[in-house]
C-alpha cells in the first residue's frame, strides 16, 4: 500500500485528477501523519514547486514535524531556512549536513522557537560559536542527547554552562573537542550524573583524572569512548570497571598506555572492547596483590630477542 501511495505522490504533478483526489484526503490526519513522513527530503522539497496547494501542504508537514534530521548530502541554506520557518514543535534536530554553511544566525532562531528539543546533533558544524551552545543551555531545558563532535566552539566555560543546565543529560558526544581539559570534564561528571553514553575520543589533553571522575559520578554509564586519549592509563580503566557495573562497551583504540591487565576485568563481564585480546595470551589472576606487568623485567633478564622467540610477550600475573 505504501508503494502505491508513494507512486501517486510522485505522479501527482502530471495528472490533475489524481492530484485533486490526493489533496482531498485529510491533510493532518492522513497526508502529514502517515504519508509524507516516508518521502525523502529531496522529494518533499520538489513537491513544494508543484502548485500552491502542494506548497501549503509541505509547509504544514514541516510545521508539524517533531524530527528534522538533515544528514547525508549537503542541504542548501535557503532550503533549510524554508523548512524550519514555521516549526515550533521539534523534539529532534540533526544538522550534520549543514556544517559547510551553518552559523549562529541560522541556528539561533530555530532554537528559540523549539524549546522542547530532546536531541540535538551539531557535529562538525564548525561555523557555530559558543553562543549557540549557550542558547541551548538557556532555552532547551529538557535536552537529553547532544552531539558536538569536532566543534572548536566547545570550550571549558561553554561546557560548564551546559553542565549547569542539563543535569538530566543522557548522552554527550565530545569527540575531537580538543579545547576541553580535565577540569571541565570533572565538572561535567559531577553535574550530569545520569550520563549513559559519553565520548571523549581524540583528545590528548584528557588524562585518567577526568576518566576516574566520570566513573565515580556517572555510575549508570553504559558506553564510553576514549579512543586516541593518549594519556589515559590502566588505573583509570580499572576505576571504570569498579564503579560502572552497567558498562556495555568501551573504546580505547590507540590508547597506548591501556593494556590487557585492565581490560581483562571488563572482558570477563562481557563488556565489548574495541581492541581484541592478544592472541595466545596467558592470564593468571592473583587476588592477593596488584597486577604486575613482568614483560619489561623479562626483557632485562632474558633479552628482547629471546623474549620474542619464546612467546612470552603477553604473560601477565
Amino acid at each position: 500500500m505504501f508503494r502505491r501511495m508513494r507512486t501517486v505522490l510522485l505522479c501527482a504533478p502530471a495528472t490533475t485528477g489524481v492530484r485533486c483526489r490526493l489533496l482531498t484526503l485529510p491533510w493532518e490526519d492522513v497526508l502529514v501523519a502517515h504519508i509524507l513522513s516516508y518521502l525523502p527530503l529531496r522529494q518533499l522539497v520538489a513537491l513544494q514547486r508543484v502548485s500552491k496547494e502542494f506548497h501549503t501542504l509541505i509547509r504544514l508537514f514541516f510545521a508539524k514535524s517533531t524530527s528534522l534530521e538533515l544528514v547525508g548530502p549537503c542541504v542548501p541554506k535557503e532550503a533549510f531556512c524554508s523548512l524550519v520557518k514555521d516549526n515550533s514543535g521539534l523534539l529532534k534536530l540533526s544538522l550534520e549536513s549543514c556544517s559547510s554553511w551553518l552559523t549562529d544566525e541560522e541556528l539561533l532562531p530555530v532554537i528559540s522557537r523549539n524549546r522542547r528539543l530532546l536531541t540535538v546533533g551539531l557535529s562538525d558544524c564548525v561555523g557555530l560559536t559558543r553562543h549557540s551552545l549557550g542558547a541551548l543551555s538557556l532555552t532547551c531545558l529538557h535536552l537529553r542527547h547532544l552531539a558536538v563532535a569536532r566543534c572548536e566552539f566547545v570550550d571549558g566555560p561553554s561546557l560548564r554552562s551546559l553542565a549547569d543546565h542539563f543535569g538530566e543529560l543522557r548522552s554527550l558526544d565530545l569527540s575531537g573537542c580538543s579545547r576541553l581539559k580535565d577540569d571541565s570534564i570533572c565538572y561535567l561528571a559531577k553535574k550530569c550524573v545520569r550520563l549513559a553514553f559519553l565520548s571523549l575520543a581524540v583528545n590528548e589533553s584528557i588524562t585518567g583524572e577526568a576518566v576516574e571522575e566520570v566513573a565515580k559520578n556517572c555510575r549508570g554509564l553504559e558506553h564510553l569512548d576514549l579512543s586516541c586519549c593518549l594519556r589515559v592509563r590502566d588505573h583509570a580503566i580499572r576505576t571504570v570497571a569498579e564503579y560502572c557495573p552497567k558498562l556495555q562497551s568501551l573504546k580505547v583504540k590507540h590508547c597506548r598506555h591501556v593494556t590487557e591487565s585492565s581490560l581483562e576485568l571488563l572482558r570477563k563481564r562481557n563488556v565489548l572492547v574495541d581492541i581484541p585480546p592478544p592472541s595466545g595470551s596467558l592470564s593468571l589472576v592473583v587476588h592477593s596483590g596488584p597486577y604486575v606487568n613482568i614483560q619489561q623485567r623479562l626483557k632485562i633478564f632474558l633479552g628482547k630477542s629471546f623474549l620474542n622467540q619464546s612467546g612470552l610477550a603477553h604473560l601477565w600475573i
